[in-house]
C-alpha cells in the first residue's frame, strides 16, 4: 500500500518503549456523500475505522470497525486501498506511539444496524453521517483552528486527498 504522508511529531524520546496500534479506516461514499463519524460533542469528524486487533487482518478490522461505528455493512468484494499514514508521537500513557492508519475505499450494502460503541465514543457523542467532502473538511478546519489534535489534522490531510483522488477521477 502506498504511503500518503508521514506525521512526526518529534516529541518523544526516540530511545523510549515503543507502542505500536495500527488502524484501518473506510472511505464510503453513497449519493455523492461520504460517510463519516461526527462527534456531537466536539464539533470534529472523522472517518469510520479503529483499531487492528490482534490476529486481524487490515480489511477484516476495517469491516468490523465500520460496522460497529456506523452500523453500515461494507461489500468484502468491493474493498480498494488508498494509502496509509505514518504517525510517531509521544504517546498519551507511553514514551513513543506509532499508528499506521490503513484506508480502503468500500462500499456498503444498503441496510444499516444498530451501532456498537465504546465508552470514549460514547462520551464523545458520536453519530454516524453521510455529508459532502466539503462540509467534512470545513468542520475539521474549524476544529482544527482551536484544537491541536494529530488525529483530526491527519484526517483533514487525509480528507483533502480524498478529494484531489475524486476530482482527478472524473
Amino acid at each position: 500500500m502506498r504511503l500518503l504522508f508521514e506525521m512526526d511529531n518529534k516529541d518523544y524520546d526516540p530511545d523510549g518503549e515503543v507502542f505500536r496500534r495500527p488502524s484501518a479506516r473506510g472511505i464510503i461514499f453513497r449519493d455523492g456523500r461520504i460517510a463519516v463519524i461526527y462527534s456531537r460533542r466536539y464539533k470534529y469528524c472523522k472517518l469510520p475505522g479503529g483499531g487492528i486487533e490482534d490476529g486481524e487482518d487490515n480489511i477484516t478490522a476495517m469491516i468490523r470497525e465500520v460496522r460497529e461505528e456506523t452500523g453500515l455493512i461494507v461489500k468484502g468484494d468491493t474493498v480498494r486501498e488508498f494509502g496509509y499514514v505514518h504517525r510517531i508521537q509521544k504517546g498519551k500513557h507511553e514514551p513513543v506511539f506509532i499508528q499506521d492508519n490503513y484506508y480502503y475505499f468500500c462500499e456498503v450494502e444498503d441496510r444499516q444496524e444498530e451501532t456498537e460503541l465504546s465508552q470514549n465514543e460514547k462520551e464523545a457523542d458520536f453519530v454516524p453521517v453521510f455529508i459532502t467532502l466539503d462540509e467534512a473538511i470545513r468542520i475539521n478546519e474549524e476544529y482544527a483552528e482551536h484544537n491541536d489534535n494529530t488525529m483530526i489534522q491527519r484526517e483533514l490531510r487525509v480528507l483533502r486527498l480524498i478529494m484531489e483522488y475524486s476530482a482527478g477521477s472524473r
